[in-house]
């Protein structure tokens, strides 16, 4: 079982960049793909970003790509999401996830957190 808390969420001006964190319990982080999802208002679940078990494979949304990056350290057992260039379309509720298989589909992740608001003002 994994337990996973995001964090770094907050208001920030269009332009700006925000960091998010996924803190995961248990010693087993390193077997699990992890994903970022959002969630507007309204609005289905959708896939932002995903990176393998050893972080050297990513697959970004085509709206993520070239301003959010996607990162883990296993010695932590922490996911980030670098997001730069916000805009007030990526205002949303932001949930990281975690998987065994390869998919990008939000029914593919078995554990997720919270979730955490992020708000881009124009």
């Amino acid at each position: 079982q994994v337990q996973l808390v995001e964090s770094g969420g907050g208001l920030v001006q269009a332009g700006g960049s925000l960091r998010l964190s996924c803190a995961a319990s248990g010693r087993t982080f390193s077997s699990y793909a992890m994903g970022w999802f959002r969630q507007a208002p309204g609005k289905e679940r959708v896939f932002v970003a995903r990176i393998n078990w050893s972080g050297d494979s990513t697959i970004y949304a085509d709206s993520a790509k070239g301003r959010f990056t996607i990162s883990r350290d296993n010695a932590k057992n922490t996911a980030y999401l670098q997001m730069n260039s916000l805009k007030p379309e990526d205002t949303a509720v932001y949930y990281c996830a975690a998987t065994t298989g390869w998919g990008i589909g939000y029914t593919e992740y078995y554990y997720w957190g919270q979730g955490t608001q992020v708000t881009v003002s124009s």
